[in-house]
């Protein structure tokens, strides 16, 4: 609390010390400044000197001008920055869900062929296993093999009649 009576009383002195200074010698311009910026207190040259109004755009872009950031300290640029950050957020967005949405497809891409694949071999083994289990190739089997009890009838097959009651 003291600090700040002392920087108050400072500020006010200087400011005293000031006008008293600019009444006692009229002279040119560039001496006042000069005499004023050493008068100043250190907060004085810092308000002095900041300002949150930007100065007039250079009529012409420079490489130097886009490079140095120039652009991006404008009052528009400021103002808008808030809108840009938005429209990056939505372009982060875009590119994620385009990225996710290319691995999706790749994967589903891949599990067609997969299925395709799985139906080739299903088909391959459903007529494998109907080839081998014609009566042909069940006879034949039989013939071969002599230690079997199994022998094809000789009688045709015939129907039984069962009477309703």
């Amino acid at each position: 609390m003291e600090e700040e009576k002392e920087i108050i009383f400072t500020n006010e002195q200087d400011s005293a010390e000031q006008q008293a200074k600019e009444q006692e010698t009229p002279t040119t311009e560039s001496k006042d400044a000069s005499e004023e910026n050493g008068n100043m207190s250190a907060l004085e040259q810092i308000k002095a000197s900041a300002s949150e109004e930007d100065g007039k755009p250079a009529q012409t872009l420079s490489l130097r001008g886009l490079l140095g950031g120039d652009l991006l300290s404008t009052d528009f640029m400021r103002r808008q920055v808030w809108l840009i950050l938005l429209a990056m957020v939505f372009i982060i967005i875009y590119v994620a869900f385009r990225y996710q949405c290319q691995q999706d497809m790749i994967k589903i891409d891949k599990l067609e062929k997969e299925l395709k694949d799985m139906k080739y071999k299903a088909l391959s083994t459903s007529s494998t296993l109907t080839e081998k289990s014609r009566e042909s190739n069940i006879l034949k089997i039989l013939k071969t093999r002599e230690d079997s009890l199994l022998r094809p009838s000789e009688q045709p097959p015939y129907i039984i009649s069962i009477p309703e009651e």
